[in-house]
């Protein structure tokens, strides 16, 4: 009766566990740095139109601010027909102060609505419990 066939092993082919747990530790790390390049690329562009969008948001912020001083300008003139100049100055700068007693008095509504992170706080709590064993806990 035949022995079944078992090739030779071959001592170049043979690698120890340590050079394979070496090369998977390898590949790995390069694998880890390609992705961070990748995202380091990525939030780069991303930063760069971000930068763009703020950017052109100022300068609306700004040409809708000089829009408002015109208009006021030009309803202090139209104003100015009827009641005189004076008069129609103090009435623009009442109508603005009403404006901006009313945002104020809203946005100081919404930052008293701010919550933070409730659920986040709650579970943070949690943690600490999570890591008790039950030696700890009696």
């Amino acid at each position: 009766m035949s022995q079944p066939y078992v090739p030779e092993p071959d001592d170049n082919r043979r690698e120890s566990l340590g050079q394979l747990l070496g090369e998977v530790t390898r590949d790995i790390s390069t694998l880890f740095r390609q992705e961070v390049e990748l995202a380091k690329a990525e939030l780069s562009t991303s930063a760069k139109k971000a930068g763009k969008g703020a950017g052109m948001f100022g300068g609306a912020g700004v040409a809708g601010l000089l829009a408002l001083v015109f208009l006021s300008v030009a309803l202090w003139w139209g104003l100015g027909f009827l009641t005189g100049l004076v008069w129609s100055a103090i009435i623009v700068a009442v109508i603005w102060g009403i404006i901006a007693a009313v945002l104020a008095l809203r946005g100081k509504k919404e930052m008293q609505e701010i919550q933070g992170a409730p659920q986040t706080v709650e579970t943070l709590k949690e943690v600490p419990e999570a890591f008790k064993t039950s030696e700890d806990q009696r």
